[in-house]
């Protein structure tokens, strides 16, 4: 049982090879609940399965279909939304007071990533991507 036929692939193809699987290989019924066309614990007969068969190809196209227009409005969205300059993820944390000092220093290779990440209370990579940050940012400067 499957609430509905979406539940059986993410696209077209997947859909039809599931069904396909679990009604012929394995010889087993499927019952979609929001379509009861596509019960096929009931008429079993070829006159069934082409029913069954011909329902499962259009609501698979459709499944497809919708969630092809999903992921094209989600994107327009995002691309609207950073359009009006929308941030999206965490905020970014505040460097330490040090950084500022460290950075270069380490960048000179004067002290190692160890003791600048130390000396700012920070892990090796939150450290080494900070830093990164940091001259990507003065690159563009």
């Amino acid at each position: 049982m499957v609430k509905s036929i979406g539940r059986l692939g993410r696209n077209y193809t997947e859909i039809l090879d599931q069904w396909s699987f679990i009604t012929k290989k394995r010889e087993a019924a499927i019952v979609v609940l929001d379509m009861p066309l596509l019960d096929t614990r009931r008429n079993r007969d070829l006159t069934g399965m082409l029913i069954s068969d011909i329902v499962l190809q259009l609501l698979s196209y459709v499944a497809q279909t919708e969630r092809e227009n999903i992921r094209q409005r989600q994107r327009e969205g995002i691309a609207a939304a950073k359009a009006r300059g929308v941030h999206f993820g965490p905020k970014a944390k505040t460097l330490p007071e040090g950084f500022a000092a460290l950075h270069p220093a380490w960048w000179a290779k004067q002290i190692t990533l160890r003791e600048a990440a130390n000396a700012c209370g920070m892990p090796k990579s939150t450290f080494h991507d900070a830093a990164l940050r940091a001259e990507a940012a003065v690159e563009y400067i």
